[in-house]
């Protein structure tokens, strides 16, 4: 695994566990009974995005590095993804 991939890899972790972190624990405007004029009654009334980083970070390289050693150790190729056989049954040949 280059080091590319890898960080693209730790990018695509980190974000979908933003997505899985935002709404934890999140009070609406409505919830708390000031909606601000102009927004919808489900934004949330404050939101401590340090601390929702902080924690998608440690979550995300909690969850990086067993899949990087999944891929490096090989447990895991490209051809266990080939399902159509667009390879001919094997990388070997193309190196």
């Amino acid at each position: 695994m280059q080091i590319t991939s890898a960080l693209v890899l730790l990018a695509v972790i980190w974000f979908m566990t933003l997505f899985i972190v935002l709404p934890i624990r999140m009070r609406t405007q409505g919830d708390e009974g000031k909606v601000t004029m102009g927004t919808p009654a489900g934004a949330p009334a404050r939101i401590d995005m340090r601390r929702k980083v902080k924690i998608t970070s440690i979550v995300a390289v909690l969850l990086w590095i067993p899949a990087v050693y999944v891929i490096v150790a090989g447990w895991i190729t490209v051809d266990d993804f080939d399902l159509f056989n667009r390879f001919g049954g094997g990388l070997e040949r193309l190196e």
